[in-house]
């Protein structure tokens, strides 16, 4: 596969963000890394190449963008608020300044998102949050509630980023064209907290795919086996 390294400054986080590329042309996909996880994490673990065939035949194009879990959800010397703050931040890196790059640089109006683990919380709250700018939604054993990461602290910041809080009372109704798979296992940890997200949405009327696979636990040979199959749904 054709491989890019790229960093991407961004001005709302004052920093550069590191990816890896994969493919030419295809519609677009950003993968999040899991927890603290780095860009390369997913060629490391050997999840990109599970997706070979797509990239090659310019089915997709593969974006493995870095992200700022360490000074956001897992910064524990900073307090609560500088946190989630930071996080609001990323997200508006995302919003206002990577994905209108991603666009315009494949012609798409909407793109794809992924992660597994904590890189599917990242996915989800993003698509959730800005569905006008998502049209496939792609997570592998995720949990979605982060109220557990600022110890009690709430704000209006906790609550915008924490997909049980706001999905209820969303009224968006391009969440009604997106297609979402939630994937996890049946002795995955974060199984019930799937379980939950699609209530929400089946309470919701939201089309979607609850994958539970059943066989494995929360790891990498579970979420090898579900992206090539979650693609082909692209």
């Amino acid at each position: 596969m054709q491989e890019d390294y790229r960093k991407f400054y961004s001005h709302h986080l004052g920093r550069d963000i590191e990816m890896l590329v994969y493919g030419n042309w295809g519609y677009p996909i950003v993968l999040f890394p899991t927890s603290m996880g780095h860009y390369y994490e997913y060629k490391d673990f050997g999840l990109t190449d599970t997706a070979r065939w797509f990239v090659e035949s310019g089915k997709v194009k593969l974006y493995c963008i870095d992200s700022v879990d360490r000074d956001s959800w897992y910064a524990k010397h900073l307090h609560p608020g500088t946190r989630i703050w930071n996080h609001v931040l990323y997200d508006r890196f995302l919003h206002e300044e990577l994905v209108p790059s991603i666009q315009r640089e494949c012609n798409v109006q909407k793109i794809g998102v992924s992660g597994a683990s904590f890189g599917g919380y990242h996915a989800l709250n993003f698509a959730f949050r800005h569905p006008e700018q998502v049209g496939h939604l792609l997570t592998m054993g995720a949990a979605f509630d982060i109220r557990s990461f600022l110890g009690g602290y709430y704000d209006e910041n906790v609550y915008f980023n924490n997909p049980p809080d706001y999905l209820p009372n969303d009224p968006n109704k391009e969440l009604h064209h997106m297609n979402i798979v939630l994937g996890t296992s049946e002795y995955d940890f974060c199984k019930d907290s799937n379980i939950k997200i699609s209530g929400i949405l089946n309470h919701k009327g939201i089309r979607h795919q609850l994958d539970i696979t059943p066989w494995g636990n929360h790891d990498w040979p579970v979420w090898k086996d579900q992206f090539p199959r979650y693609l082909s749904k692209i």
